[in-house]
């Protein structure tokens, strides 16, 4: 399997789970009623939307989502495992720690 792949397939179990790294969510995240962030969470973990627009690089660590007439974005970064630098191989999870971070589109 070609490391594009691999990383697709953990970011893809990642976001749909939540499991295998950490989640983030910005301040306007936290602001929302959490009935809001709820949905925001479950558009976040069934996100298909991919094209060669928003994933050009076919990892599948990026998306965006409209709910309540509002932009949101949710991306996803690779860190070594003391989240201090980059990871050097995302392909590798254990030297890698996924942040998915959650965010109104005009945060970013």
């Amino acid at each position: 399997m070609r490391q594009t792949e691999v990383i697709r397939k953990l970011n893809d179990q990642f976001r749909c789970s939540f499991t295998g790294g950490r989640v983030v969510t910005t301040a306007g995240i936290n602001n929302l009623p959490s009935e809001s962030q709820s949905m925001l969470i479950r558009k976040v973990q069934q996100f298909d939307e991919f094209n060669p627009d928003n994933d050009p690089h076919g990892e599948h660590d990026f998306g965006r989502i409209d709910l309540l007439e509002k932009g949101f974005f949710w991306k996803i970064d690779y860190y070594d495992t003391e989240l201090k630098y980059g990871s050097e191989n995302p392909a590798d999870p254990a030297a890698t720690t996924r942040v998915l971070t959650i965010m109104r589109a005009e945060e970013y």
